[in-house]
C-alpha cells in the first residue's frame, strides 16, 4: 500500500476516539464530509474518518508554511484545552486555552494582543470572538468543525467531533505528529514513544 495513502493511524483507531461521532443536527456546509452510508440508531450524523485523515495531513501541511511561533491555536472548549496546550507546546505555536480576551487580534493597546500569521480554532461555534477577529485582521482560519458546524469564514476545515474528551486529543496528537513529521523532527514511531496520546485528554 502506497505509505501516502495508508490511514494516518488504522480507522477504528478514530472510532475508537470518538471522532466520527457528529452531532443531532448537520448543517448544510458540513454535509459533504458526513458519512451518508452508515448511520447511527441515535440519531447522530457521523463524520467520515477517511476525510479526517486526509484533511489531518492537509491541514499539517498548510500550517507547516507558517513560522511555528506565527500560529495561534485557541481553545475555549474544557475538553480542547489540554490538546491545543500539547500542540501548542510541541510544534513551537501560540495558544490561546480558556477565556479570549476581546481584542487580542484587533486591539494593539492590549496587554494581550498578538500579531499571528494564521489561526487554528477548536470549534469555530465556541470561539466565536477569535474566529471575528480573525476575518477583521485577515487572518486565514483552519477550524475543527463538527456535523452542525458553519463553514462561513473558516478557510479550512477540518471535519472531527470537537466536543469529545479522546477525539480532540487524537485530532491535535495526529496534527502535530505531522507537522513535525514535515519538518524532519519525528518518525511515527518516535513520537509514539515521546508522546502518548491518553496525556493529550483533558482531564475534567
Amino acid at each position: 500500500m502506497d505509505e501516502s495513502l495508508a490511514p494516518l493511524v488504522p480507522l477504528d483507531v478514530y472510532e475508537l476516539h470518538a471522532v466520527h461521532i457528529g452531532t443531532n443536527q448537520k448543517s448544510a456546509d458540513m454535509k459533504q464530509f458526513l458519512d451518508t452510508i452508515r448511520q447511527d440508531s441515535s440519531g447522530l450524523h457521523l463524520i467520515d474518518v477517511h476525510q479526517t485523515d486526509a484533511r489531518i495531513r492537509t491541514v499539517a501541511k498548510f500550517l507547516s508554511r507558517y513560522e511555528s511561533e506565527r500560529i495561534l491555536v485557541v481553545s475555549a472548549r474544557q475538553y480542547g484545552q489540554r490538546p491545543a496546550r500539547k500542540f501548542a507546546e510541541s510544534i513551537g505555536a501560540m495558544r490561546i486555552v480558556g477565556r479570549f480576551i476581546p481584542g487580542t487580534l484587533t486591539n494593539p493597546k492590549l496587554r494581550t494582543y498578538i500579531e499571528p500569521d494564521v489561526i487554528l480554532v477548536t470549534d469555530p461555534a465556541a470561539d466565536s470572538q477569535a474566529l471575528s477577529e480573525a476575518v477583521k485582521t485577515g487572518l486565514p482560519v483552519v477550524g475543527i468543525c463538527d456535523a452542525n458546524n458553519r463553514l462561513r469564514n473558516v478557510d479550512l476545515a477540518l471535519p472531527a467531533n470537537n466536543k469529545g474528551r479522546r477525539s480532540l486529543a487524537l485530532v491535535y496528537w495526529l496534527l502535530a505528529r505531522e507537522m513535525l513529521k514535515i519538518r524532519g523532527a519525528v518518525s511515527d514511531a518516535d513520537w509514539e514513544r515521546a508522546q502518548n496520546v491518553n496525556d493529550w485528554e483533558s482531564t475534567f
